[in-house]
């Protein structure tokens, strides 16, 4: 038994990149495709010519593009779930699997698509607490005066902003914990701060 995989029944094997476009824009022409893809290099100034180079520099249209050729032109059923996560070259198809004939599209369509698309992402961004786990905008991007504090609290300075409240002793900033109560250590903030 062989440990090779075989590649053979994939459409895009020994499929140039070139001759990939020229098929789909025989077939659809550069304004369906913008409209399915929303590509650049299909809109301004189409030609296969600077579409091939933009594809060829940008893995995520190409990967775009090879996707909507297997899936769309050449009409496979989608991809399992195991073969979903590797590029569309690297794809292995079934052998009871062959190509069909085009999907028929039109701009009409592609605009109830996009709609639509549009609505699921809205839905998405109003669903409360952002699910990608990646720390919200104004969390990420903190002030320079947010920075110098942490820094300022980090290295044991006492920052002249705490509230008389917030601070025993009557709001001198010394605190229980701190190793220097006589508060001899040197803030190199503090001719920052007088300036402002």
């Amino acid at each position: 038994m062989s440990d090779d995989i075989n590649y053979q029944n994939n459409p895009l094997h020994g499929l140039s990149l070139k001759t990939l476009l020229e098929e789909l824009v025989d077939h659809y022409g550069f304004e369906i495709l913008f409209a399915y893809l929303n590509i650049n290099c299909f809109k301004t100034n189409p030609s296969i010519a600077s579409s091939v180079k933009f594809l060829k520099k940008t893995d995520w249209a190409r990967e775009k593009v090879e996707v909507f050729y297997l899936y769309t032109f050449k009409n496979l059923p989608k991809a399992a779930s195991s073969q979903f996560s590797l590029s569309p070259r690297d794809r292995i198809i079934p052998d009871d699997q062959t190509p069909g004939e085009p999907k028929e599209l039109s701009l009409e369509d592609a605009e109830r698509l996009r709609e639509l698309r549009s609505r699921k992402a809205a839905e998405r961004g109003k669903g409360g607490p952002r699910q990608s786990g990646k720390p919200s905008e104004h969390r990420r991007h903190r002030s320079g005066n947010d920075r110098r504090e942490e820094e300022t609290r980090a290295k044991g300075w006492n920052s002249d902003r705490k509230n008389a409240s917030d601070t025993p002793q009557g709001g001198r900033g010394v605190s229980d914990t701190d190793p220097n109560p006589a508060g001899d250590k040197v803030d190199p903030w503090a001719r920052a701060k007088s300036r402002s």
